[in-house]
C-alpha cells in the first residue's frame, strides 16, 4: 500500500513541476508582447478607441435587452 501512495504522490509532483514550467514559459512569452501592446495603445487615437467602444456598448445593450425580455 505504501508503494502505491509513493507512485501517486510522485505523479502529482511531476504534474506540479510541468505546470510550473508551463506557467514560467507562458510568462516569458507574454511579458514582451504585453509591453509591445502597451506602447501601441499609447499611440492610439480617439477614433481607434471609439471603434472598440461602440461594439462593446452594442453588446452590453443587447445583453440588457435579453435580460429585460426574461
Amino acid at each position: 500500500m505504501e508503494a502505491m501512495d509513493m507512485v501517486e504522490s510522485g505523479g502529482m509532483d511531476w504534474m506540479k513541476i510541468i505546470s510550473a514550467l508551463f506557467l514560467v514559459a507562458m510568462l516569458v512569452y507574454l511579458i514582451p508582447r504585453a509591453k509591445q501592446m502597451m506602447e501601441i495603445s499609447a499611440q492610439a487615437e480617439n477614433k481607434d478607441w471609439m471603434g472598440a467602444i461602440i461594439p462593446l456598448i452594442a453588446v452590453v445593450g443587447f445583453v440588457v435587452f435579453l435580460v429585460s425580455m426574461v
